[in-house]
């Protein structure tokens, strides 16, 4: 089974850390592997503490249903097919933008969560993370 591992991670928040510099937002990035745990998380200087635990667990919730969180949030909201989904996993499921699937070839290898501006930004600086293993 591939999995994401912690020189991949490195690579990720490199590239996630670039982007957020450019948009001037500090955030924090979560990396978790194939079966969700934490492989690396970086609070760059400056970024809000109470959304450690949410870049985190948009990183889990990428993985463990293997969908971009914006897209999850898209189809959960009042009469969509999962509605109510944050409610499960002990809340746990994050249905903000910014969390990604991370994919090697067709098998998808980890998440990605990233969490400290609106949800634009976040989503921007996730998918920066998700172009830089793409194009290793």
């Amino acid at each position: 089974m591939q999995t994401i591992n912690l020189s991949d991670a490195r690579t990720i928040i490199a590239a996630a850390e670039k982007k957020a510099d450019e948009i001037g937002q500090p955030m924090n990035i979560a990396i978790v592997d194939t079966g969700g745990n934490l492989v690396a998380h970086v609070r760059q200087d400056g970024a809000w503490i109470g959304s450690v635990e949410i870049s985190i667990n948009k990183a889990w919730t990428a993985r463990a249903f293997d969908i971009q969180t914006k897209d999850l949030g898209d189809n959960s909201q009042p009469g969509q097919q999962f509605f109510g989904i944050n409610t499960v996993n002990d809340g746990k499921v994050t249905i903000f933008a910014g969390g990604v699937p991370l994919t090697r070839g067709d098998a998808v290898i980890g998440g990605l969560g990233v969490s400290g501006g609106s949800g634009e930004q976040d989503q921007a600086v996730a998918l920066a993370g998700l172009d830089a293993l793409a194009g290793e």
